[in-house]
């Protein structure tokens, strides 16, 4: 009896141990549900967390480490004059509807993003395509009007992914790529569920199957973790929880860097704020670090322009917009403003609404008023983003490398700087690496000196997850939950 009972405990033993090592889905956290699952229909960072490198792929990608790395283009080839560039494709590739990827979807992918009637959200990087060209199924030739030094580094956004003709109008709510996961089901309001290809181009991904679930409440956030509800929340919305994950050997504490320009958003057309000594006693109101750690418990890095600290281009103009509320007051008089209301618009992020409350104290500090209005994400799209109807907002731009939006007149915070748009042309343009330092660090400069919004800090990327997992990205180049590496280790 005393032998049977050793054995039956040996074999659970044996049993238990080969499960864990053999486990082969995950559930990842996000705090934002994305509004659609089209990355080349949608503005929102949520779609691509879900989509990007796991259901989508693009000519080129984005690596952990910045990098841009060949996808469904193998290879290219650019001409002497920098306007021409022959890609080779990847042979064999289908989409998920069994339907084959050729040099034909990729002309119609680049054409539809760039047609005057696109939703592209981000039409500019297509501006400079003259024509796009199939020259034969696995060869496509795409024509710019202009050299751009940026050209590969575009087309490994998110919204530069390939599409087919048979699956574009539906890939919002059924989307269909050529990526290592297959879209499975989508309960809106709590998750999206993937499962693997078997008919992956590529490399197999160690997971079968991927779950994002939709949590915006932090203190939720750390219960589902802490339940193992959760295997990992790569973003994770309460960082004044993290010391009880690292003091807890279940856990990995991943914080990394992201591309997040985290901003006070000014409405550069919306009196008083179309006056530049408005926009800049706001920008003194401002005290970085009180935000930095009342928002984010001392997570992230003090900006003074739209860059991120990490790349070389950097300069720190933070003392440009210094925190000085004597100087805050003193422009505000000047300007002849002595009762000002502001409307504070924040989306449902933490550091946004945590940050928003930090930043209508100290304007309130100044004699500035605010009256806040917490809206949710699809609100904020369609009021803030899209109709440009609000005068202040605090958001996390992260997209990588995007200080050209600041040559946008139409986009929402209203900038009209010809100068600045120039420059950005000829970034546009350069090739040479020094001169695209030098244009670099002339753009900042420039909308710093604007004070075209209040620049607040870079957003740190303070994940956790279960210390048996492996792969996840620590920094992010990009809005992306990668799960192409990503494996279960044995515990």
């Amino acid at each position: 009896m005393f032998y049977r009972v050793l054995t039956s405990v040996a074999a659970l033993t044996l049993i238990a141990t080969g499960a864990a090592a053999q486990q082969t889905s995950i559930t990842i956290g996000m705090q934002l549900e994305p509004p659609n699952l089209d990355p080349t229909g949608g503005a929102a960072a949520a779609i691509d967390e879900v989509v990007y490198a796991n259901v989508f792929e693009g000519l080129t990608r984005f690596g952990p480490d910045g990098s841009v790395n060949p996808a469904l283009a193998e290879r290219w080839e650019i001409s002497a004059d920098g306007r021409t560039y022959t890609f080779t494709l990847r042979d064999g590739v289908r989409f998920h509807d069994g339907t084959a990827f050729t040099a034909g979807d990729v002309v119609f992918s680049l054409d539809r993003a760039r047609a005057p009637d696109s939703t592209n959200a981000q039409t500019a990087l297509f501006a400079g395509i003259e024509r796009v060209t199939a020259l034969d199924d696995t060869t496509v030739q795409i024509t710019l009007t202009d050299p751009n030094g940026a050209f590969l580094f575009n087309l490994a956004w998110g919204d530069a992914v390939i599409v087919a003709p048979e699956s574009a109008d539906t890939n919002a709510t059924n989307p269909i790529g050529t990526g290592p996961f297959i879209f499975a089901d989508w309960v809106q309001g709590d998750r999206v569920e993937l499962a693997r290809n078997p008919d992956y181009w590529g490399e197999n991904p160690a997971l079968e199957a991927a779950t994002f679930r939709f949590i915006p409440d932090p203190n939720a956030a750390f219960a589902a973790l802490m339940a193992g509800d959760i295997d990992a929340f790569p973003a994770f919305p309460a960082p004044e929880t993290l010391g009880q994950f690292e003091a807890d050997p279940r856990f990995s504490v991943i914080v990394g860097s992201t591309e997040g320009e985290t901003i006070l958003s000014m409405n550069n057309q919306s009196p008083p704020l179309d006056d530049i000594r408005v926009r800049q006693a706001i920008s003194h109101a401002i005290n970085r670090q009180d935000i930095i750690d009342g928002a984010m418990f001392g997570f992230g890095t003090p900006i003074g322009t739209h860059f991120a600290p990490h790349n070389p281009d950097y300069v720190d103009l933070t003392a440009h917009s210094a925190h000085d509320p004597d100087r805050a007051r003193a422009l505000l008089a000047e300007a002849r403003i002595e009762d000002m209301t502001l409307r504070l618009m924040l989306p449902p992020p933490s550091y946004a609404r945590r940050g928003g409350e930090i930043i209508a104290a100290q304007l309130r500090d100044v004699g500035i008023k605010t009256e806040i209005s917490n809206l949710e994400w699809a609100q904020w799209l369609e009021q803030v983003f899209r109709g440009k109807d609000y005068d202040l907002t605090v958001v996390s731009h992260t997209e990588p490398a995007d200080i050209n939006i600041y040559a946008r007149p139409d986009y929402y915070f209203q900038y009209d700087n010809p100068e600045f748009q120039e420059l950005m042309a000829n970034l546009t343009a350069a090739t040479d690496p020094a001169e695209r330092a030098a244009l670099n660090r002339q753009a900042q400069e420039i909308i710093a000196g604007d004070y075209v919004n209040g620049f607040l800090f870079q957003l740190a990327k303070t994940g956790v997850a279960n210390a048996n997992i492996e792969g996840l990205w620590e920094n992010a180049p990009t809005q992306a939950n990668d799960l192409t590496r990503v494996r279960w280790t044995t515990p």
